[in-house]
């Protein structure tokens, strides 16, 4: 037997900047499954300052609700005893505090910079500013502003090996100059690495070794066309341990209490995406949406992106959601009039009201408009932060010399997705799961067959650590216990008239034949069951189902809680410009979908 083998109890928590979720894992009936779940307030903040204490308080939950005894006190006793006391291993996220924030430098903004931001993102940092030379900044409004943001760390990149070395060396007397002091603790130098032209390394050390805890690692970009992520986000989880995360209090004790290495939480939820992604050999997008950000990861292809869109949440940050799309863009999903004061205020009264749920299905209706603006914005940006490496020289034409590539394309092929994957509060806690349903396919506009799912209650940070030493309870726990498979979405595209058929559909569940005709402008629901049916699709010359225009699809599809949508309003969804059409349209769509209950009472 293995040593994973032996593994049967698990005890898992995630430190959150408000709660603090502990579950218990254990292996039943030859399968690992989630068996029970605790939470309590996290308590990193006076009057408590210790977060071991919201630790224990979520465990003393899981024991009563388990009735499985985990503590002696205040030691979780492991590994598991023979009279089936203690658990086998302990394993935990954080982001209490506030996560890791970073700064990141690198010569040229659109190159070195984005891949020290690419770096920073995907080891789970909020990226608080871009130091760039080229950002237009003057040198004392790069200092004034470095020291005002008191980073964790900061990541400094630039220069291919061998290049020019005179950018970078500018970039570290910039940080000298501001001589940062880190937010959390003041007795102990901030940690700076160094990811950028080797042939600089001296020089950049005589510069910053007096003011710094400096590390060296290897250059981001060596070359132009290579890019070279993992040791910059190695050290960087490294450093998060050792110096950030040793200074918030009670950290130490949780460190010694574990068995492995603590996550953040964003980067452990990326672990847990890339995990599925390699595993089932398909592309995915996850979002989280919380009350301040909201987190989008990608794995296209096998490549990796993480965006963190810090000023688009559903609470803290909801009137940033509201000022950055303007109110047309929100009024638009709300299926009632309603004039910008009393939307405004609405709005308004959720930023200073953070922990308020709707009371009416007005108000829910409202919430979950806001939300689609929300995630749409920050999947614009994940799509603008994903894309090929710039700065590669390519050949354009024939004739053309060798000219450098200033903006990427994205990777993000909406064609070639297979899975979204959402999580947080306003989508896994929406009182129908085709609302959660509806608001995803609202913002991501998904092309083709598209899998749509939500983590039931976030339990992706607990199995993004596990599965970086067991795969096998990590995946089962996320397929059984974790992932709520809504459905599929179907979404031709093509240039088409209003009213016009787009494609024939014929789905067999064996109980049932579900046939048809989806016209443009149309919303369907089709409530087929979880599982795998035949499917067969014939789309109409022009239009495209993601196996080009006018090929038909004869294979499987995936049924869910919900079932499957078929979404024929095309990828810029036109509403109408009157307002009594406008809304007729909104609710038709949502009738079609089982969205809301048709009786217009509490929620």
């Amino acid at each position: 037997m293995s040593e994973l083998d032996k593994i049967k109890v698990i005890l898992a928590t995630d430190c959150g900047s408000t709660t603090t979720k502990a579950i218990l894992i254990e292996f039943v009936n030859n399968e690992y499954r989630l068996t029970y779940r605790g939470e309590a307030p996290t308590t990193v903040e006076a009057p408590f300052e210790d977060v071991t204490k919201g630790v224990l308080n979520s465990i003393i939950e899981l024991e009563e609700l388990s009735g499985r005894k985990i503590l002696d006190g205040e030691k979780i006793m492991s590994p598991v005893s023979p009279d089936d006391v203690g658990v086998d291993v302990y394993i935990s996220t954080s982001s209490a505090g506030g996560g890791l924030q970073m700064m990141v430098g690198g010569v040229v903004r659109s190159m070195t910079g984005e891949s020290a931001q690419r770096a920073a993102l995907g080891a789970g940092a909020i990226v608080m500013d871009i130091l760039a030379s080229n950002d237009k900044r003057m040198y004392h409004e790069k200092v004034k502003r470095i020291r005002e943001l008191r980073p964790d760390m900061v990541l400094l990149s630039g220069g291919v090996d061998g290049g020019t070395m005179s950018h970078v060396v500018e970039l570290a007397e910039i940080i000298k100059t501001a001589n940062p002091k880190p937010r959390l603790g003041m007795n102990y130098k901030l940690p700076i690495i160094y990811a950028g032209n080797k042939k600089a390394q001296e020089n950049v050390k005589n510069t910053l070794n007096e003011i710094s805890d400096l590390i060296m690692v290897d250059n981001i970009r060596p070359t132009l066309e290579e890019e070279n992520l993992k040791p910059s986000r190695d050290k960087i989880h490294d450093l998060f341990m050792e110096h950030v995360m040793a200074q918030a209090p009670g950290y130490n004790k949780l460190m010694d209490w574990v068995n492995h290495p603590i996550m953040p939480t964003p980067g452990a939820v990326g672990e847990i995406i890339k995990k599925i992604s390699e595993v089932e050999d398909i592309s995915v997008v996850g979002v989280d949406i919380g009350g301040a950000t909201t987190d989008v990861f990608s794995v296209f292809d096998g490549e990796f992106n993480r965006t963190v869109s810090a000023n688009l949440g559903m609470s803290y940050s909801i009137c940033n959601v509201l000022s950055e799309t303007g109110v047309p863009n929100v009024s638009k999903w709300v299926p009632f009039e309603i004039d910008t004061l009393n939307l405004t205020n609405r709005i308004a009264n959720k930023m200073i009201r953070p922990t308020t749920i709707p009371q009416s299905l007005d108000d829910l209706k409202i919430e979950q408009a806001i939300a689609r603006e929300a995630l749409r914005l920050s999947f614009v940006q994940h799509k603008d932060f994903a894309v090929s490496l710039k700065g590669i020289q390519q050949k354009r034409t024939i004739s053309d010399t060798f000219d450098q590539k200033i903006s990427g394309d994205t990777i993000v092929d909406m064609k070639k997705l297979d899975l979204i994957v959402g999580s947080g509060g306003v989508l896994s806690h929406a009182p129908r799961r085709s609302q959660a349903m509806r608001m995803l396919i609202d913002s991501f506009l998904p092309v083709g067959i598209t899998q749509i799912a939500v983590d039931s209650i976030f339990m992706m940070p607990h199995l993004g650590v596990l599965s970086t030493f067991h795969e096998k309870a990590a995946l089962e726990v996320f397929h059984k216990d974790c992932l709520i498979k809504l459905g599929s979405c179907i979404s031709p595209i093509g240039n088409y008239r209003l009213n016009q058929e787009l494609l024939t559909y014929s789905i067999d569940t064996k109980d049932a034949q579900y046939e048809g005709v989806l016209k443009s402008g149309q919303m369907k629901l089709l409530p087929i069951p979880k599982g795998q049916y035949n499917c067969i699709l014939n789309p109409i010359k022009n239009i495209d189902i993601g196996f080009g225009k006018g090929n038909s699809y004869e294979g499987t599809i995936f049924g869910g809680e919900v079932g499957i949508i078929l979404d024929g309003r095309g990828r810029e969804i036109s509403f109408h410009s009157s307002e009594a059409d406008r809304i007729n349209q909104i609710l038709t769509w949502s009738e079609n979908t089982n969205e809301y209950s048709k009786v217009e009472d509490n929620v």
